[in-house]
């Protein structure tokens, strides 16, 4: 079946909580998603998500990719876009003028298996239905109750491994944020630091040693420092046996192919795009590196986690983006699960596009309240000592 139309529709609303790192610091949604429809009028969807700033206009959204994205879809058979290589050169080898590639990406893999008539996780090659989930606070910016009673909830919840932001100015607030991580979390959880290239490599390697001075167990360090670094991250990783250094988020694929090339690793950090990911895990499957699968927005990324050997983890950050679909992926007790149903398995509901459409930019003042958390921290119990 060839796709016939498509539809895009712009979200934008507050944050429950302001998230962020040792660089930056959000507190609002901007989300828009791409509909690609096909003949029997199954549907693909995919997400754009930008993190600073608003999108443009819904209108101004969908010129762009009438103009620029939709003569290269339109009536073309979704699983064949998908596996297509293109070798762009010269002045073709630039970005639309609005960020629809990893949308596009993902409602063509959505779509595509919805008309094979499996799940995503399936329709990649998976021989497994679930990967273990880790809760991640993205919490830099709240103070020590918030990031208590934001762990405590997760603790709560079933999660026995938690990753923290560090890279503050004063390394000694990222040693009590440890502290504090390790007094609302069962005994014997599993504890990741991310600096977000907050260091250099020599002070990297201080302050890791520093930590496991004071007898703190971490299972890796995300992005300790600059991503070109390769000399550093090697370093590192000689310098500190006793953890992972996980690294890879901020590069492109072929610096993600170039840091696996230069054994500058221990772990790869991967994200969205089905198809630029799937070939990333076959390269990383081949020389046994570790591949972690971080934030995708509502959780898609758990069908690729499901279907690359090398996955052990995915990345969960209570981003409150459930209330936009019919049903969000399950988890429990420390696992996601790809749910069974054909594609992706995630359809936005008519109640989303009702109450949460933005067509036209707002200021942040205007966003009103956020939509109340699906996954239960509205009923935040007391932060509570270490069991």
């Amino acid at each position: 079946m060839r796709i016939a139309d498509y539809r895009i529709t712009r979200f934008q609303f507050a944050r429950d909580r302001v998230i962020g790192d040792s660089q930056v610091r959000i507190d609002t949604v901007n989300l828009s998603t791409v509909e690609l429809i096909d003949e029997r009028g199954q549907v693909g969807l995919g997400f754009v998500q930008g993190l600073f700033h608003p999108h443009p206009d819904q209108a101004e959204i969908q010129r762009v990719f009438e103009e620029e994205v939709w003569p290269d879809l339109d009536g073309q058979v979704p699983v064949a876009l998908a596996h297509r290589v293109r070798r762009p050169r010269g002045g073709n080898q630039r970005a639309p003028g609005f960020p629809f590639e990893e949308a596009i990406q993902v409602a063509l893999w959505d779509l595509a298996a919805k008309q094979a008539g499996l799940p995503l996780h399936r329709f990649l090659g998976s021989s497994r239905d679930r990967v273990p989930v880790y809760a991640s606070g993205l919490d830099f910016h709240l103070d020590d109750a918030a990031f208590m009673e934001f762990f405590g909830i997760a603790a709560d919840a079933g999660y026995r491994a938690f990753k923290i932001k560090v890279g503050h100015p004063d390394f000694e607030r990222d040693l009590s944020r440890i502290d504090l991580l390790k007094r609302v979390t069962p005994r014997n959880s599993l504890m990741m630091i991310d600096a977000n290239e907050a260091w250099s490599a020599k002070e990297a390697s201080v302050k890791i040693g520093k930590i496991r001075d004071l007898g703190h167990d971490i299972l890796w360090v995300e992005d300790p420092i600059l991503r070109h670094d390769f000399e550093g991250l090697k370093m590192l990783r000689s310098a500190t046996p006793w953890t992972m250094i996980n690294s890879g988020e901020y590069l492109d694929i072929a610096g993600k192919h170039a840091l696996l090339r230069a054994g500058a690793t221990d772990m790869l950090n991967v994200h969205g795009p089905v198809t630029d990911v799937m070939r990333l895990g076959w390269l990383a499957a081949e020389i046994g590196t570790p591949v972690t699968l971080g934030n995708t927005v509502l959780e898609f990324g758990v069908h690729v986690a499901c279907a690359l050997p090398e996955v052990d983890w995915l990345e969960y950050s209570f981003q409150n983006f459930e209330h936009l679909v019919e049903e969000p992926m399950r988890i429990e007790n420390g696992w996601i699960f790809a749910p069974d149903r054909p594609g992706h398995g995630l359809v936005l509901s008519e109640e989303a596009r009702r109450d949460w459409m933005r067509p036209d930019v707002l200021h942040r003042a205007d966003l009103g309240e956020a939509p109340p958390h699906s996954r239960g921290r509205a009923a935040a119990p007391k932060a509570r000592e270490r069991v």
